[in-house]
């Protein structure tokens, strides 16, 4: 039985349009230059036009009317919080309710119609299969919001997407062709289609793109969705991309197949044709083709290629292979936010200490223990009068783990951002990177944490008198001890814009010691650090 869940409408309401000739009036006279009022007019007059209660057809057309300035509007402002480190601000979090109430009043007008078509509404007896579409599409725009911002919603959300597809499966409306003006890259749409890019664009972690790429993934999956089959069964060959796994009961979207119960609800999404297709167009890239001579688009080769790799890592190599076994423990931890609070506790000195710029000091004591740690975003504010924040590990392997903070309010933190971590009754850090955050229904906010190998030292950097303009500047940076046990050698941690391959530097650590060093690759960037490779000369 399909659930819509649907309040009951309500004559009091009072929207200022109440068919689609006066929705066309009111648009003409909205003032869409001021985009913070004009969604506020949207989604008011919205959610009286779904509590009036009216003739199912004419609230369709309505809808149809309604839908392109929805679209224009939402996407300008939704761009206020592509990237933005979470806990989002007061500001910030009105900006998301809008958005995603947004697109569920949408969801509800279509899901309003939809009821009426089940139960039988003559003039929508021909408008099923749109119905669905359109309720599948706003439905998943609610969830893929939440995903991309970083913010954890209701399962019932994804069980009644299931619902919905479910229903259409039963219906045999899946596969039949919609009229959809607003597709920039195809002029029709199918169920199928919608459900399945909605699926993949909610495992391809979203809130870890920018705009550019979820504008690219948005562009592929609509090229590519309607061609992936969502079948009853699966086959599996040794070496081949695993298939992903829903079920219509369950309140996940895609997972792998070991994490599902296998049964009548249950479909599976064979990814060898989309791997294939990924690993072929990286190629041909690689080998000179042009994104449109591939169909990717206009965007550049570089890009295409990152992102085509990118998509592959997440919807084609198992993400449950883990090389290292995560194990569930519940213990504190203190984090730090600022590299130079850190590096000025394993220098042996007080963060408030002012720094000393001497050479004959920097020689005898250590790099200077309190300089900023230049390139800072900003993002670790939120933090005043304390050097951490307490939090407690949920998970943990060698490589890293899953933290939750203990208290509602603190720092801000973003995706690829530098951390230290202080486990109780030890003096020894550990350099991480977030790899990814959310916050919980209940508010809190919990992260994924992967350690950087080797175990940190503060230095600082000089670079070489031949090397201008920095020449005889000094910046704090961390030196990672080689890991022999897992063959990974020395590597340098520093300010993000500082690096230059080849670059000829002086090493200074804290017990006088000097290195002459010659920078190699960077092993990876982030937010507001860069790893790099040296060698000694």
């Amino acid at each position: 039985m399909l659930d819509l869940s649907l309040e009951p409408t309500d004559a009091d309401a009072k929207p200022l349009f109440r068919d689609a000739a006066g929705c066309a009036k009111w648009l003409k006279q909205l003032q869409l230059t001021n985009l913070q009022l004009a969604h506020s007019q949207l989604l008011t007059q919205l959610n009286e036009l779904n509590r009036y209660p009216m003739r199912p057809r004419e609230r369709l057309n309505t809808l149809e009317q309604v839908r392109d300035t929805v679209h224009h509007v939402q996407n300008d402002y939704s761009r206020r919080l592509i990237s933005k480190p979470l806990p989002l601000n007061e500001h910030e979090l009105l900006v998301f309710v809008a958005i995603a109430g947004l697109w569920q009043t949408m969801s509800l007008g279509y899901r309003r119609c939809l009821q009426a078509y089940v139960d039988g509404d003559s003039q929508l007896a021909q408008s099923g299969a749109l119905l669905c579409q359109r309720s599948l599409l706003y439905g998943g725009k609610v969830i893929f919001e939440h995903l991309c911002t970083g913010y954890e919603f209701d399962a019932k959300l994804w069980q009644q997407l299931h619902g919905l597809y479910a229903f259409c499966e039963r219906k045999g409306l899946q596969h039949k062709e919609i009229p959809d003006p607003l597709n920039d890259f195809r002029a029709h749409s199918t169920c199928h289609g919608i459900y399945i890019k909605i699926l993949l664009a909610c495992y391809a972690r979203p809130a870890e793109l920018n705009r550019p790429q979820l504008q690219r993934l948005d562009h592929w999956l609509t090229r590519w969705s309607d061609t992936l089959p969502l079948e009853r069964s699966y086959t599996t060959s040794r070496g081949d991309a695993q298939p992903l796994a829903l079920d219509f009961d369950g309140p996940y979207g895609l997972r792998s197949i070991q994490l599902v119960n296998h049964g009548e609800n249950t479909r599976y999404l064979a990814m060898v044709p989309l791997s294939k297709l990924l690993r072929i167009k990286t190629i041909l890239l690689q080998q000179g083709q042009t994104p449109q001579q591939l169909e990717l688009g206009e965007y550049s080769r570089n890009d295409c290629i990152e992102s085509l790799i990118f998509f592959h890592q997440c919807w084609c190599e198992n993400r449950n292979t883990r090389s290292d076994q995560r194990d569930p423990v519940e213990k504190p931890v203190q984090i730090f936010y600022k590299p130079e609070v850190v590096h000025a506790l394993l220098s042996g000195k007080s963060p408030a200490q002012p720094a000393q710029t001497d050479n004959a000091s920097i020689l005898k004591s250590g790099p200077p223990p309190a300089q900023a740690w230049p390139g800072s975003t900003g993002n670790d504010q939120g933090i005043t009068g304390q050097a951490f924040e307490t939090w407690m590990v949920l998970n943990e392997s060698i490589l890293g783990a899953q933290l939750t903070r203990k208290d509602m309010q603190g720092s801000r933190v973003g995706r690829n951002q530098l951390i230290a971590l202080r486990f109780a009754g030890t003096e020894n850090f550990i350099l991480g990177v977030l790899s990814w955050a959310n916050v919980t229904l209940g508010g809190k906010l919990r992260v994924g944490v992967r350690y950087l190998p080797g175990s940190p030292l503060a230095v600082a950097l000089r670079a070489s008198e031949a090397d201008l303009p920095v020449a005889g500047s000094r910046i704090p940076a961390f030196f990672l001890q080689a890991v022999p046990a897992l063959t990974i050698p020395p590597s340098l941690v520093m300010p993000r814009e500082w690096f230059d391959a080849g670059r000829t530097i002086e090493i200074m650590h804290t017990n006088g010691k000097t290195q002459n060093a010659k920078l190699g690759f960077s092993v990876e960037r982030g937010m507001n650090y860069q790893r790099v490779s040296f060698t000694l000369v």
